[in-house]
């Protein structure tokens, strides 16, 4: 007899826990989410603290983190503009299953350190 089961497998594309695995296992969106772990930053910021990534790509992967409800993006209004990125309180609950991550050997060149 098959056995069945009522919650969908996350080899399934529909999933939950594979679309939000999809989400977060990009590794520039992992790596923006483990350096707002730290605090608030300014985009200047987060491009010196990722090495590598191109203007466009944080541009990008902010967007897609924003929409997501996972960072929160605040305008101040002065002149020059001031804008700054944080990890909403749903974007923190990522935080720990990211570092957890890190003790894989093969990822540990992706861990930051605090």
């Amino acid at each position: 007899m098959a056995k069945t089961s009522s919650s969908p497998s996350v080899l399934e594309p529909q999933c939950p826990s594979r679309l939000v695995l999809d989400r977060i296992a990009d590794k520039w969106t992992a790596l923006v989410i483990q350096i707002l772990a730290r605090g608030t930053m300014r985009y200047a910021e987060l491009q010196r603290a990722i090495g590598g990534i191109s203007q466009k790509m944080l541009t990008q992967t902010l967007r897609s983190l924003e929409r997501d409800g996972l960072v929160q993006r605040k305008v101040h209004p002065v002149v020059p503009p001031k804008v700054e990125y944080s990890l909403t309180k749903l974007g923190r609950t990522l935080i720990e299953p990211l570092n957890l991550q890190c003790i894989k050997p093969k990822l540990s060149s992706f861990c930051l350190r605090s």
